[in-house]
């Protein structure tokens, strides 16, 4: 629930800040932080050498051991220091000295040191995840007030990526407070970060191949495109699937730890319960978005991002499926593969997808521009998902894993049908917005409900001692169905 927050209070914000950065900055100086973040994120991407996801597994198997949690922590953090040093010296020599966007580059340095001292990984191995949701909800907030106290006109960008690096930095240094009260004194004899080396690279190759697929398409339309408003319109795009989607995977980054834990007590029966729940979870969540987005997109594009910026409709259409391969992927590869350490199939998935996007992108960003990317970040997503429900298929096949989707599949359609004869209502667009999004939840939940959807049930089950309603809901769908009433 603590996540589920975060994840909301991650969409209501941009929707704030977007309309107005769209107007006010425009498409290209959209572009070309879009265009800069890209290269400076490699740059992160090398310095981490996807720590996070090591850290966070590796806490979890120690949790409730203090002195080893200790000396984990103190080992991690030490090899992250070292390699992230030398990333930042590499990126301040290669960009911010003779390049045109140097100062751009400069400002992102701060991003990048701001992502060396980030431990939120500890706490999320722990499963203390109010700390981090309460941390990143203040910045998240602050961020979004000086977006409208500083950022004026489009001669602003650089105000605009100084708030935005500063609030991460100090954001990630606020967790450090904490930190006495989880770890106890560890000698430097028992400290030995480097015997983390190899597990690590081992977890830095697949992270490579997934920021190849989910940041070389920009970086790609920025060197083949001339225009660099082709960036800030697949950038526009990305972002509200991107932030529908952390909704959808927002149970990940809880059920990483559970799972490692769950492992760790060699309990393979609650695995496979917990796999089949995150799979209805996502059903549930994507479905629904996908045909949302399909509906609204026409009008909801320009009532947002205001004038200028058409494009962002088919290219948000066209990869709006991504919510889907991307929640299933993170499914088996994020909470199964990499907490039961099975590294090396989940390396295989995201290598393909890696090599997919890279070569499709050649192929079509030439000739559909931001219409290629978009085009090739859905077949690549979803070549990641295949290759890694065939690496599943002995703990659970594809007919298994379609069984749990078709009663939220059905729903969908149905709500679909219903909130797609509201576009030819005549009233102001953001009146039809709200009345499609109130009607589609309202269809949605009561589909759900005459399907007696299973992970609706366990929801119910476990706020029907606290409100009268939905003990009502509960006894009325189920409770007569038990007692062989019709």
């Amino acid at each position: 629930m603590y996540n589920m927050f975060y994840q909301v209070l991650t969409i209501v914000l941009p929707l704030i800040t977007t309309p107005y950065l769209s107007r006010v900055l425009g498409a290209e100086a959209i572009g070309i932080y879009g265009y800069t973040l890209s290269i400076a994120t490699y740059f992160i991407l090398f310095g981490t050498l996807g720590v996070a996801m090591y850290g966070q597994r590796e806490i979890a198997y120690v949790q409730d051991q203090k002195k080893k949690r200790s000396i984990v922590f103190w080992e991690i953090l030490i090899l992250k220091f070292c390699t992230m040093a030398i990333s930042i010296t590499i990126f301040y020599f290669s960009f911010c000295i003779h390049n045109q966007y140097r100062v751009y580059y400069c400002l992102l340095i701060i991003e990048l040191v701001s992502q060396a001292i980030d431990i939120s990984w500890f706490f999320q191995g722990l499963e203390e995840f109010k700390k981090t949701v309460i941390r990143n909800s203040i910045v998240k907030i602050v961020f979004c007030i000086l977006i409208f106290v500083f950022i004026k006109s489009s001669d602003d960008l650089i105000k605009y990526v100084l708030i935005i690096t500063l609030s991460n930095l100090l954001g990630n240094f606020s967790l450090w407070m904490y930190i006495p009260k989880y770890l106890e004194k560890v000698k430097l004899k028992e400290i030995k970060f480097l015997r983390h080396f190899k597990s690590v690279i081992a977890l830095f190759i697949p992270q490579i191949a997934i920021q190849v697929y989910t940041i070389l398409d920009k970086t790609m339309i920025g060197k083949i495109v001339v225009d660099k408003s082709e960036v800030g319109y697949y950038e526009q795009a990305q972002k509200i699937v991107k932030l529908l989607l952390t909704i959808v995977t927002s149970l990940g980054t809880v059920m990483v730890p559970r799972m490692a834990t769950t492992f760790a007590k060699g309990d393979h029966e609650q695995i496979k319960r917990y796999m089949s729940n995150s799979f209805r979870f996502v059903f549930m969540l994507a479905f629904p978005i996908i045909f949302g987005i399909i509906i609204v997109a026409n009008n909801f594009v320009p009532k947002f991002f205001g004038s200028g910026y058409d494009k962002v409709v088919p290219i948000m259409i066209i990869i709006s499926p991504i919510i889907l391969f991307i929640g299933a992927s993170n499914v088996i590869g994020t909470q199964y593969l990499l907490p039961t350490k099975r590294q090396k199939e989940y390396t295989l998935s995201v290598v393909t997808g890696a090599i997919v996007n890279f070569c499709l992108n050649l192929l079509f960003i030439p000739r559909l521009l931001a219409f290629g990317a978009a085009i090739t970040t859905v077949i690549a997503e979803f070549s990641v998902t295949a290759v890694q429900l065939f690496c599943i298929r002995k703990e659970m096949s594809v007919l298994e894993v379609l069984k749990l989707s078709w009663k939220t599949l059905i729903a969908s359609i149905v709500m679909f049908v219903c909130i797609y004869w509201i576009n030819f209502v005549h009233l102001n667009g953001f009146i039809i917005l709200a009345i499609q999004m109130l009607v589609g939840a309202i269809v949605y939940g009561i589909m759900l409900l005459i399907l007696k959807e299973e992970l609706l049930k366990l929801i119910l089950e476990k706020f029907k001692d606290r409100l009268k309603v939905v003990n009502l809901i509960y006894n009325m769908v189920w409770k007569r169905g038990e007692n062989g009433e019709s």
